[in-house]
C-alpha cells in the first residue's frame, strides 16, 4: 500500500469519528464474561451526542456480559478506517430506558424494541477511550479520547 495523504491531526480524527457515529448503522460490540471469555456481535446503534445506545434481548450474552462487567468495546466494520471505542456500559429495561434514547432509536430504525418483545432492552455505552487510525502511518496520535475527554 502506498500512503498518498498525510496523517490526520487529532481535530480531524475527532470530526471523522463523530461523523461516523452519526452515519453508520452497525457497530461491532465486544464483551467478555466474568471468566474473560470474549463475545462479539454486530448491532444497530444510535449515537446521542454523548453515548452509544444499542438494543438487544436482555437474555443475550452481550447484555449479560455488559451487566456483569460494565465494560464494552465497540468497533466499526472497516479495517482501513479503524475506530475503537472502549466504554462503560449500563443495561436498561424497556421500562427504565430514558424515553429520548428509546424514541431516538425507534425513529432512526423504524423498529420499536419496547413493543417488539418483553425481553428486549437497551445498552448504553459511555465512551472513555476512543482510538482512530487509517493505517500504520496514523498509529501515533490515534487516541482521540482519553478518560472520557476528547483530546482535541
Amino acid at each position: 500500500m502506498t500512503i498518498t495523504e498525510p496523517a490526520r491531526d487529532a481535530g480531524q480524527r475527532k470530526r471523522d469519528v463523530l461523523e461516523r457515529l452519526e452515519r453508520e448503522e452497525d457497530i461491532w460490540v465486544a464483551s467478555a464474561d466474568g471468566d474473560g471469555v470474549p463475545f462479539l456481535v454486530p448491532l444497530w446503534f444510535r449515537w446521542d451526542g454523548e453515548a452509544v445506545w444499542l438494543a438487544t434481548r436482555l437474555t443475550s450474552r452481550t447484555a449479560r456480559n455488559l451487566r456483569a462487567t460494565g465494560r464494552a468495546r465497540l468497533a466499526f466494520p472497516a479495517t482501513r478506517d479503524v475506530v475503537l471505542v472502549d466504554g462503560e456500559a449500563e443495561v436498561f429495561t424497556a421500562e427504565d430506558v430514558p424515553a429520548a434514547a428509546a424514541d431516538g432509536f425507534a425513529e432512526r430504525y423504524g423498529w420499536e424494541p419496547r413493543g417488539d418483545h418483553a425481553s428486549y432492552g437497551y445498552l448504553r455505552v459511555l465512551p472513555r477511550t476512543v482510538q482512530a487510525w487509517r493505517g500504520e502511518y496514523e498509529m501515533p496520535g490515534r487516541h482521540v479520547m482519553r478518560e472520557g475527554r476528547w483530546t482535541a
